[in-house]
């Protein structure tokens, strides 16, 4: 009892050290990042300390979005791939994601190194605690000569843009190339064959707050906030309820969303059909339908746009679209440790 107690007391230490040091950052910024619906399905994307927590050899995720196809003539287009693997009691990962926004081609790129440790907490293990650190870099960079501005604008001929017109500008670059360094912490509870497996986690990014601007004027990126948790239960043999919820803060921006995903195993097929609705608060209502077979699991989302937005979209979102695979060990129908937030 007393090497349990200390196993605790010493966790818990360490997460209040980790979100002592998240929320030590400060607050001043004039951006917001971007997201995603399927927040979990790329794990170090929602939180660095899910690298390399779950049950098998390796994994590999793929991700694409694109959004506001209705509105926009360059539809606002994510990509990524990650892969990450546990090693004892450590994970260790990349993540590559790449951004494209907007007819001036404004593009984000970044490459992100992730190592987590895992803490279990009673001899029976259980109870995981997690804390992950990320870091790598982040390029960003635009097409100044595919915008227009309001200098460039000429009423001749029913007015248009003259694109040989000065825009009065004054840009150092069109290019920035910036650092990285994220973290976070994560609970689950990793027992088999139970009724309910609760997980809950806290991570936060930009802790450096780094400089970024195209123009010289010192603007930092603000840090971003995850609180993310839900549960799953296991309600019989075939069916399984996912409830989970993520709330996010970035400076004066604050979005929540909440899920209900309904897993039903078909036993003959050795298959999972996943579906289920997603509320994400002033944006959207969602959408998301899947399959999972073996070592493989594809999941395909919609945004159905509810913001002010909806009468120019018509309702039009993003469409969203998700592949995971996972090297299993050789184990006869596992079940999935740490639950797929």
């Amino acid at each position: 009892m007393t090497e349990l107690y200390k196993k605790i007391k010493k966790s818990f230490g360490a997460l209040l050290i980790a979100v002592a040091l998240m929320l030590s950052a400060g607050n001043a910024a004039h951006a917001q990042d971007f997201h995603l619906s399927q927040y979990d399905a790329p794990p170090m994307f929602l939180n660095p300390a899910m690298t390399g927590m779950f049950d098998g050899k390796f994994r590999i995720e793929a991700h694409y979005r694109t959004q506001w196809a209705a509105v926009a003539t360059k539809p606002f287009t994510t990509t990524g791939i990650s892969f990450d693997m546990p090693i004892k009691k450590f994970g260790v990962g990349v993540q590559i994601m790449n951004y494209r926004a907007g007819a001036g081609q404004f593009n984000v790129l970044s490459a992100l190194v992730s190592v987590a440790y895992d803490i279990v907490i009673d001899k029976a293990k259980n109870h995981h605690f997690a804390l992950g650190i990320q870091g790598g870099i982040v390029y960003k960079s635009f097409d100044i000569n595919k915008l227009t501005f309001g200098n460039q604008y000429t009423p001749l001929n029913g007015g248009d843009f003259d694109m040989n017109l000065p825009t009065n500008e004054v840009l150092q670059n069109s290019t920035i190339l910036t650092h990285d360094i994220n973290a976070g912490a994560l609970y689950y509870f990793a027992k088999e064959n139970v009724r309910i497996n609760p997980f809950v986690g806290f991570s936060a990014f930009h802790l450096t707050q780094p400089q970024e601007s195209f123009y010289d004027n010192g603007n930092k990126l603000p840090v971003r906030y995850y609180a993310h948790g839900g549960l799953k239960i296991n309600v019989n043999e075939k069916i399984q309820l996912l409830p989970k919820a993520i709330y996010m803060h970035e400076v004066n921006d604050n979005e929540w969303t909440a899920t209900l995903l309904l897993h039903y195993f078909l036993k003959d097929a050795d298959t999972y059909l996943i579906f289920g609705p997603t509320y994400r608060s002033k944006d959207a209502g969602i959408i998301e339908a899947g399959i999972k077979k073996g070592q493989y699991t594809c999941r395909i989302s919609y945004d159905i746009n509810t913001s002010s937005l909806q009468t120019v979209s018509n309702h039009r979102g993003g469409f969203e679209i998700s592949f995971t695979y996972i090297a299993r060990r050789s184990k006869p129908n596992p079940l999935a440790n740490c639950p797929r937030l």
